[in-house]
């Protein structure tokens, strides 16, 4: 675990500083000049995007980091670069077409409700595009085990950018079409800085030998890349199901609220981005070894350092949740998706403390599994959403969330115990949740106070202070303990 946090410290802090700006934006900036309706507008044209270019992707994402170690002994990595270019391009030409063609379904999905999106519906194009490329361009930094610049570029500098947006919208620069092509522009600034980043870091030679790619591997390759696309189908539409439900059932507004409430929830997840980025190549290496025990124990590690992270996050945002409501411009508006916080920030941890095990799957050889069960899970999704979001609004459409998460995350454990032996699960787990747990229970029995900004300090002193000794003393983990007195010897001198 040492490698994984020295070489993720860089990307930690850069995300963290990225974060604390897009906080800012987000609940200060965005609630103050945008309606709720400028929320989802945007919002949903940016999903839309990135759901057609994780198609489009061709499953070049993952079969950078699984087949990486086959190239990168050979000069220029044996053309390697080369077909990570060439197949979004295809991708890219083939689901554009493809979006071009479902304009009428699309337009009769949204137009009910949401008929603003139907207006911006070309929009989208050039965002495939876009986005297509900054990630499989950043997947390739991430194999080079380079993480902090990429990550600078996409949680700090589009942040900065998409804030520049905001203003010049929110200060009447700028009408709503501006606001729709700022958003769009930001990703493809992105991506031209990764294309001049990258070849400082690697080779981007575009010559490839034809004879250095065998047939078994070249098989492999076509055969790995086929069941990622369709994975990829079920994948994308599932992580975008709620929002994109939501703003049809109950339209742009309510999917601004949502949005808002969600971005609360998704700073939970944030540590583990820099963590999977550098254990996926650790975990591809020891799969294509056949080191289970290796792959195991590094999941596990992984794991509990996510659901330590993402945990204390959580736990901090629900005990000042009604704070955070106050504080806000325009918050009684906002504080209609309280309970979408909870639920997603639950469905969150869920998913941190599991991830990993599809990293696990998709780089082993049983990594068509994953195709089995997402299809379903799909069908859960919009079974749920369905029945929920009529009942309970925004509320319903996390509830839906939450059931499909811990369907989908129970169908991949089975398959990751059953075909790589893996599993999460530790004692150091059970005694993290019980501090959660003691935590949010004591919290429940402090005094409110009416100021807020005060309430929110002495919450997260008294919580922060319990969940550190209870940490500490049920001996969650020994790197954690070694990391706390280290920092007590350097605050007392002893």
């Amino acid at each position: 675990m040492g490698i994984i946090i020295r070489q993720s410290i860089k990307g930690t802090v850069v995300t963290y500083v990225g974060s604390f700006i897009g906080f800012l934006t987000t609940m200060f900036v965005v609630t103050s000049l945008l309606s709720p309706e400028d929320v989802g507008l945007t919002k949903v044209v940016l999903e839309v995007g990135f759901l057609f270019a994780g198609l489009a992707q061709l499953g070049a994402s993952s079969s950078i980091v699984r087949f990486f170690p086959y190239f990168k002994d050979g000069g220029a990595n044996n053309g390697f670069f080369f077909y990570i270019m060439a197949l979004p391009l295809v991708g890219c030409l083939l689901f554009t077409l493809v979006y071009l063609v479902l304009k009428e379904p699309v337009t009769d999905f949204f137009i009910k409700k949401s008929a603003l999106f139907v207006d911006y519906y070309y929009w989208i194009i050039p965002l495939i595009v876009f986005s297509t490329y900054l990630t499989v361009l950043e997947t390739y930094s991430n194999v080079n085990m380079r993480i902090s610049v990429p990550k600078l570029n996409r949680e700090i500098g589009v942040r900065v950018l998409t804030l520049l947006v905001y203003l010049l919208y929110g200060y009447h620069v700028t009408g709503k079409d501006g606001l729709v092509a700022g958003v769009v522009a930001v990703q493809g600034l992105a991506m031209l800085f990764m294309f001049f980043y990258v070849p400082k870091i690697g080779s981007t030679s575009l010559r490839y030998s034809v004879s250095f790619v065998s047939k078994p591997l070249r098989k492999s390759i076509f055969r790995y890349s086929l069941f990622l696309i369709a994975g990829a189908l079920g994948g994308s539409i599932l992580g975008k199901l709620d929002l994109l439900m939501v703003t049809s059932h109950l339209g742009l507004e309510s999917a601004g609220i949502f949005t808002i409430a969600f971005y609360m929830a998704s700073v939970i997840d944030i540590p583990s981005r820099s963590v999977t980025a550098i254990a996926s190549p650790l975990a591809a290496d020891a799969l294509k070894q056949g080191d289970f025990q290796a792959a195991k124990t590094l999941y596990q590690k992984v794991a509990l350092t996510q659901l330590l992270t993402g945990g204390c996050v959580f736990v901090l945002i629900w005990i000042n949740i009604d704070n955070i409501f106050d504080i806000i411009p325009n918050g009684a508006t906002y504080s209609a998706g309280k309970w979408v916080v909870f639920f997603i920030g639950v469905s969150k941890l869920v998913s941190v403390t599991h991830n990993f095990g599809g990293v696990l799957i998709s780089f082993s050889k049983y990594y068509h599994w994953s195709l089995y069960f997402t299809f379903f899970i799909v069908a859960v999704g919009i079974l749920t959403n369905n029945l929920l979001i009529p009942r309970w609004g925004i509320s319903g459409a996390a509830v839906a969330t939450v059931l499909s998460c811990l369907l989908s995350y129970a169908a991949q454990q089975w398959v990751v115990q059953r075909k790589v032996k893996g599993n999460p699960y530790t004692l150091g787990m059970v005694r993290l949740i019980l501090t959660f747990c003691v935590v949010a229970c004591v919290n429940h029995f402090l005094p409110r106070l009416d100021n807020p900004w005060i309430d929110g300090l002495h919450r997260t002193a008294i919580a922060s202070a319990l969940g550190v000794a209870l940490l500490y003393f049920l001996n969650v983990s020994e790197d954690l303990n070694s990391a706390i007195r280290i920092a007590l010897k350097r605050i007392f001198g002893r």
